[in-house]
């Protein structure tokens, strides 16, 4: 059986269905749509050049591979590849196809660093150590049972602090961006990065298929935003959160604890059973947050780095 890679099509639906099935097998706590696969391929900025790669068997989508330069980083020459392959389809050579493809093209466009990340087990720390990566930070993915766990009742709301939702603002969405580019700035990573193009924002996360308005929790003080969490939902029964942050002056509050409380109540209240999380190590703040709420360990990713050149 011969294995071959090539561009993903995203308008053609087997080919979005089958990125999106390789994601949610080799990847379980991480949602993927067709929609959001179709969504990624067509409003990821132009400067990222984002190239989504497939590894396909006899017609079968076995592989994916998310490529792309890093334009929000601060230091030039950032890349990105993130390499996935079937659980039950490994061992035939996807992997290492797409990672040779996906370095070519990240080398063409001048990228000077690249990134990736692996799960936490043996043959996948093997396989990127193997190709000249070293292991970074890591994260933990954690999940909820919303349909049978118990979810603390919701901290008391301070006083001056309003609870809203994301689709508060469809109207002007600008606030959330502008907390979300300043919560951002402290997000623990291997890349500084800066979000600056609202245009672009607008296009990728606001109208993004898996972003939930009406559950994604916007605390709001002197008519301003000041703490969120983003949900995310697949249109079934599983809920993630994409991103929690607070402005660094209103920090020390418990507003991220709270905002988070109050979507997950709503999830569950929504007939949503299942919610997934993920935290850099390193950030213990939220990681208390999360066990608080009732969060298990469920895997963990690390960081690879291989620098080119």
């Amino acid at each position: 059986m011969t294995v071959l890679v090539r561009d993903l099509r995203p308008d053609v639906p087997a080919d979005a269905e089958g990125f999106a099935r390789v994601r949610r097998l080799a990847l379980p706590y991480m949602l993927s749509t067709p929609e959001s696969v179709r969504h990624t391929a067509a409003r990821m900025r132009p400067d990222a050049r984002f190239r989504p790669l497939v590894a396909e068997e006899d017609g079968e989508i076995i592989g994916t591979a998310q490529v792309h330069l890093i334009p929000d980083s601060t230091e030039p020459g950032q890349g990105a590849l993130n390499v996935y392959v079937r659980p039950d389809r490994t061992g035939r050579g996807a992997g290492r196809l797409l990672v040779r493809v996906a370095e070519e093209y990240l080398t063409e466009l001048g990228a000077t660093r690249l990134l990736a990340w692996a799960l936490d087990a043996p043959a996948n720390r093997a396989f990127a150590e193997r190709h000249g990566y070293r292991p970074g930070r890591s994260a933990h993915f954690l999940r909820l049972d919303l349909a049978h766990g118990t979810l603390p009742p919701p901290p008391k709301t301070p006083p001056g602090v309003e609870l809203r939702t994301a689709a508060d603002f469809a109207a002007d969405p600008r606030p959330l961006f502008e907390l979300d580019a300043e919560t951002l700035l402290d997000e623990p990573g291997d890349v500084d990065t800066e979000l600056s193009d609202y245009e672009a924002w607008v296009a990728e996360v606001w109208h993004h298929p898996l972003l939930d308005r009406e559950l994604t929790a916007v605390a709001c003080a002197g008519g301003r935003p000041v703490a969120f969490t983003a949900a995310y939902t697949d249109g079934g029964t599983r809920y993630s959160t994409a991103m929690t942050g607070t402005a660094r002056a209103h920090r020390g509050r418990g507003l991220a604890k709270l905002a988070k409380t109050h979507s997950l109540h709503r999830a569950r209240a929504a007939g949503l059973t299942e919610a997934f999380t993920g935290n850099d190590t390193g950030n213990g703040p939220m990681l208390a947050i999360n066990s608080w709420l009732g969060y298990e360990y469920c895997a963990r990713e690390v960081r690879y780095v291989r620098e080119l050149g």
